[in-house]
C-alpha cells in the first residue's frame, strides 16, 4: 500500500511541475491577448471621438486590423481633424493603462503612403506635433499605431527547475491535505453575492464613469487621467458645498505624500474646461476657502 502511494505522489509532483510551466506560458499569452484588446478599444474610441468632433456620430468605425504583436490600425472613411490627434490617442491609451513609446502614422487608404505621423516623444517636445495646423485633403485615411516591443524577459534553466521544485512541494502539501481530509466531510458553502460598485456620478446634464474615468456632457466623452477623475468625482460627491482647499489636497492628493497648492488650481482649470459645454454646471472659487461645485436646474 505504502509503495501504491510512492508512485501516486511521484505522479502528482510530476504534474504539479508541468502544470506550473503552463501556467508561467498561460500568463504571458494572455498579457499579449489583454495588451491588444485594450488597444484596439482604445483606437476605436480615438476614432469614435474624432468623427464626433467633424459632426459625425452615425458612420460605422471599421474593425481595428492588428498587422503584428506591436502594429494595429483604424481606417477612417475621412478625413479628421488631425490637430486632435494626438491628444485624444493619449486619452484614450492613458485610460486603458497603455504606457509603451509608439509611433504613428497616417496613411492613404489607397497608396499606402504617409501623409503625416509623428513619434510618442514629440508630445512633450517644445516645436509641438510635426505638420500640426497645416492644411491637408478630404479623403480616406488609416491611422496606424506602432508599439516598441517589449524586452523579453530573460529565462534560466535554474529558474525553471524552481517552479518544477515549487510545484513539487505544493503537490506533496495538497496530498497531505487531501489525504487527511479525505475522511472529514466539509459542510458545502454559498457564495454570498457581491454588489456592483455604483460608478456613475451624475450632475446637471453630464455624469462621470468613475470606474473608467470617463466624462459624458451632452454629446462630448472625455477620458480623463486619474487626478482628474478623482478630483471631479469629489465635487460630484459634495454638490454646492464648499470644500477647503486643505480637505481637496488631502481627498486627492494624500497618496503622493508631497502636494504643491497650485495643483488644486490647474486642475479645476482643466475641469472647468471640460464642463464648459453643460450650463447647469459650475465650480467657482471661494475666496480664501477653496472651491464649490454648483449645478443649477
Amino acid at each position: 500500500m505504502m509503495a501504491y502511494m510512492n508512485v501516486i505522489f511521484r505522479r502528482f509532483v510530476l504534474l504539479a511541475g508541468f502544470c506550473t510551466g503552463l501556467s508561467v506560458t498561460a500568463m504571458a499569452n494572455s498579457d499579449a491577448v489583454r495588451f491588444s484588446e485594450n488597444v484596439n478599444l482604445a483606437l476605436r474610441r480615438t476614432a469614435d471621438v474624432l468623427l464626433r468632433a467633424n459632426g459625425d456620430s452615425l458612420s460605422v468605425i471599421p474593425p481595428v486590423k492588428q498587422s503584428d504583436a506591436n502594429t494595429f490600425s483604424v481606417q477612417m472613411d475621412r478625413m479628421f481633424d488631425y490637430d486632435k490627434l494626438p491628444e485624444t490617442l493619449q486619452r484614450s491609451l492613458t485610460s486603458y493603462h497603455i504606457d509603451r513609446p509608439y509611433s504613428v502614422a497616417v496613411l492613404d487608404c489607397e497608396t499606402g503612403e504617409v501623409k503625416l505621423g509623428y513619434q510618442f516623444f514629440d508630445l512633450n517636445q517644445p516645436d509641438g506635433i510635426p505638420c500640426k495646423g497645416r492644411s491637408r485633403d478630404e479623403g480616406c485615411y488609416t491611422v496606424q499605431i506602432r508599439f516598441t516591443p517589449e524586452a523579453p524577459k530573460p529565462k534560466s534553466a535554474g529558474n525553471t527547475w524552481l517552479l518544477v521544485s515549487f510545484g513539487g512541494t505544493l503537490a506533496g502539501l495538497g496530498f497531505i491535505a487531501w489525504n487527511r481530509a479525505r475522511h472529514k466531510k466539509v459542510p458545502e458553502t454559498k457564495p454570498q453575492d457581491v454588489p456592483a460598485p455604483h460608478s456613475r456620478l451624475t450632475f446637471g446634464n453630464s455624469w462621470l464613469d468613475t470606474a473608467n474615468q470617463t466624462l459624458y456632457n451632452g454629446e462630448s466623452i472625455q477620458t480623463l487621467t486619474f487626478r482628474e477623475a478623482k478630483l471631479l468625482a469629489v465635487f460630484a460627491r459634495n454638490i454646492n458645498q464648499v470644500l477647503e482647499r486643505d480637505a481637496i489636497l488631502k481627498s486627492v492628493w494624500e497618496d503622493e505624500g508631497v502636494t504643491v497648492g497650485r495643483s488644486v488650481d490647474v486642475f479645476v482649470s482643466r475641469l472647468r474646461k471640460m464642463l464648459s459645454a453643460d450650463p447647469q454646471v459650475k465650480i467657482s472659487a471661494i475666496h480664501g476657502v477653496g472651491y464649490k461645485m454648483e449645478v443649477y436646474s
